[in-house]
């Protein structure tokens, strides 16, 4: 198969380059180790009828900026066009091409198949490891409803997005027809160290045992996460169970002390809410593009690698 080969420089490139390196996007270029993630990328090349395949670190890189950027797969390819921060990102000259909305497209419904994102996603976090930038602290457990830009059923619409559910939105009225995502944050970098996409209506504390990796001290947590069962197992590993408590039939009222703990607790594990806020506020995450379960959680894995990675950059001298 006939491969495309980019990053031939001219002279345009040339002289622009004389700014390269100045940008947040030039830092993180410098940082992560590319060829990593090629060997998990090689067996996917979309070249469509009759067209040479786009290198699919090409392709990569251009979904980090999607997600970084909350781009369609239109916007992404104009943006691709007009930015020479873009282009430099990907390893696209001035003088070439760049991929269009379909093959952009059609890479992220092959990476989304797989399991191929999970292993890019484990990729990086390899490398922050090797970074010495993961902290083992503690891990911070939560959870972000994400609304599906499906058409929500109801009044005989039939759903169109057959894996969205419903859920309330807890302190504020109204639901959401979509999807969670559950993730597990490195206290301290703000790294995220495990993430899960769910339907909108699984309760929180159903995969939280699959967020915790076993390597930090501590387990910060809400209510919804505490059991006594995930507790006593947090303690026989030698883990910190900080698992906020809540009021029950045998125990209506929470003591002074549970109090107290329960304002720890939540002065800590506060610091997971700047990654949804970042996520939704400066890199749009707001909805799930696309249908289907498998579909969503690509869009959220990627969009975990795209911050992990922003993150990277703005920690690192």
């Amino acid at each position: 198969m006939a491969v495309k080969r980019t990053g031939q420089l001219g002279f345009a490139d040339g002289v622009v380059g004389a700014t390269a390196g100045s940008t947040a996007l030039d830092r993180l270029s410098g940082l992560v180790k590319w060829y990593r993630f090629e060997k998990f990328l090689a067996p996917l090349r979309d070249s469509g009828p009759g067209r040479a395949a786009w290198p699919p670190l090409v392709l990569f890189k251009a979904l980090i900026l999607q997600s970084l950027y909350g781009l369609s797969d239109r916007e992404l390819e104009e943006a691709l066009c007009d930015r020479l921060s873009f282009r430099r990102f990907c390893g696209l000259s001035l003088e070439e091409g760049v991929p269009d909305h379909t093959v952009l497209c059609r890479f992220r419904n092959e990476l989304s198949a797989g399991g191929h994102v999970e292993r890019l996603f484990g990729e990086l976090d390899r490398q922050l490891e090797k970074a010495g930038l993961i902290l083992k602290r503690g891990t911070m457990l939560d959870a972000t409803l994400i609304a599906s830009a499906s058409a929500r059923p109801g009044d005989g619409r039939p759903a169109v997005d057959a894996d969205a559910r419903f859920a309330k939105r807890q302190g504020k009225g109204g639901s959401v027809y979509g999807y969670k995502a559950h993730v597990g944050v490195d206290e301290g970098s703000g790294l995220v160290r495990a993430v899960i996409t769910t339907p909108a209506n699984v309760n929180d504390t159903t995969p939280a045992d699959r967020l915790i990796r076993g390597d930090e001290k501590a387990v910060w947590a809400d209510a919804a996460y505490h059991t006594h069962a995930r507790e006593a197992a947090l303690k026989a590993r030698g883990v910190k169970a900080r698992l906020a408590r809540r009021p029950n039939k045998h125990h209506p009222k929470l003591s002074p002390r549970l109090k107290r703990f329960n304002r720890l607790v939540a002065r800590r594990r506060a610091a997971v809410e700047t990654t949804f806020a970042t996520w939704k506020n400066r890199m749009r995450l707001t909805r799930i593009r696309y249908r289907g379960l498998a579909k969503a959680t690509a869009q959220v894995l990627l969009a975990a690698i795209a911050f992990n990675m922003r993150r990277w950059a703005a920690i690192t001298p």
